[in-house]
């Protein structure tokens, strides 16, 4: 846990200063709401989608993807780690704070979700990618506020979901290329 003297610690407490506090509230509501339950409502949502419009490709990518980052943080990293979150949060909170579910899963869900849906959606592609963009900073935002994630939990929680987005979307890539090519055999 970092000490009071920390610049994780004095970097949550310069945020609950700069920040108004009317900003309380909506940030917490939005922190709720990229929790695991409406997430997981999104997920299967878009899952579906992909299923009734048969895009049997992007339906496994965003599968694996989200499934796999969740195991990643909460069956193997979280546990691993076991990090305490700081204390003081707006929030009851449970569970390790390092590194952070939601920076890494919102990474993931919604830029993969982007980049599937814009490869059959062009003009789609800036509104879905600036929206997104803006969603996950709050989302960020949000842990930091409530005091639900340390700063560097949000950092390598992003970076895994960069990490595993990367993966995933160039697995996706080679196994649609690996399809087009022509059968060498006779």
């Amino acid at each position: 846990i970092p000490n009071s003297e920390s610049f994780e610690y004095l970097f949550l407490d310069s945020i609950r200063r700069w920040m108004p506090d009317s900003f309380g509230p909506p940030l917490a509501i939005i922190y709720q709401l990229s929790g695991t339950l409406i997430t997981g409502v999104l997920v299967i949502s878009l899952l579906f989608y992909f299923i009734f419009r048969r895009f049997w490709a992007d339906f496994i990518c965003l599968f694996f993807g989200t499934a796999g980052i969740l195991g990643i943080i909460d069956l193997i990293l979280k546990p691993w780690f076991g990090r305490p979150r700081p204390d003081n949060s707006s929030l009851v909170l449970s569970g390790a704070s390092f590194p952070s579910g939601h920076a890494a899963g919102s990474m993931v869900f919604y830029f993969m979700s982007c980049t599937l849906l814009v490869t059959h959606y062009p003009r789609l592609r800036l509104p879905l990618f600036v929206l997104s963009s803006l969603w996950v900073s709050l989302i960020w935002l949000s842990a930091l506020y409530c005091r639900a994630h340390w700063p560097s939990d949000i950092i390598v929680g992003a970076s895994v979901g960069f990490a595993w987005l990367s993966m995933c979307l160039t697995a996706l890539r080679v196994w649609e290329r690996h399809k087009r090519l022509p059968s060498t055999q006779s």
